[in-house]
């Protein structure tokens, strides 16, 4: 067989998408070598570089170009650990009807280009505290482990960066959804931000969602309901939040 193919073979062994370390472990070739092989291999349709030094490997009888990969599997590569969040996770869940033209992916690593767009997909990287990164669960995409968010985290998210969800109008429709209110409690103390706590009860309350939270986590300052929104609105003193979103919004 002869080495391209040799090569193409082993790394298609451990998956769709593979980087230049990998192809430099599978190989004998020096560093300029494997270089020029991996161009041969780019523009005979073999592979696609989808960032520096990261390639997605075309299968025999696709053409380059119309080929693509399931987002979710691309958004995984980009940066270690990473995690599906956000938006996207909540279209994953059935918790949104919503669309989102971007993949969301959570990391505790910094990553210098934050917007990717790849292969047309744009790509959105959004890092958090350690401290933030819990609750997720593994998911097989095309045989492919990815680790995305789980129900009641992706919703406590939501509540803590409501830009990265399309506002709290969605957060507030996903609360709709199927969840253990419980562990949606537990979650939004775990997350270290009182405006999550402050949020989840206002919109639980004008929801009719029973939930039981001590009034010691609703002290201190009066957070918006949606920071990516004006600053406008009422002020909850139940809640100790101000309300900048028209409830016409959040309770349909």
């Amino acid at each position: 067989m002869n080495k391209k193919y040799q090569l193409l073979n082993e790394l298609a062994k451990k998956g769709q998408t593979f980087t230049f370390e990998d192809a430099a472990r599978a190989s004998s070739l020096s560093h300029q070598s494997l270089k020029v092989v991996l161009s041969r291999m780019e523009k005979e349709g073999l592979i696609e570089r989808i960032e520096k030094g990261k390639y997605l490997i075309i299968p025999l009888g696709a053409r380059k170009g119309r080929y693509t990969i399931n987002e979710f599997i691309i958004g995984s590569q980009l940066v270690k650990p990473a995690v599906i969040a956000y938006w996207s996770a909540l279209n994953y869940h059935g918790l949104t009807e919503q669309i989102p033209g971007t993949v969301f992916i959570q990391t505790t690593s910094r990553k210098k280009e934050q917007k990717p767009e790849i292969l047309g997909v744009r790509y959105r990287i959004v890092r958090v505290t350690g401290k933030k990164f819990f609750g997720y669960e593994k998911v097989w995409i095309e045989d492919v482990a990815v680790q995305i968010t789980d129900p009641e985290k992706t919703v406590v998210d939501c509540l803590d960066k409501p830009q990265y969800c399309g506002g709290i109008a969605e957060a507030a429709k996903a609360l709709q959804g199927d969840l253990d209110i419980e562990k949606l409690k537990k979650y939004a103390i775990d997350i270290g931000n009182s405006a999550v706590i402050k949020r989840l009860g206002i919109l639980c309350d004008k929801m009719g969602i029973k939930i039981d939270i001590k009034p010691g986590l609703i002290s201190g300052n009066y957070p918006l309901l949606d920071p990516s929104m004006h600053g406008n609105g009422i002020l909850n003193r139940k809640w100790k939040i101000r309300e900048n979103v028209d409830e016409k919004y959040l309770v349909e």
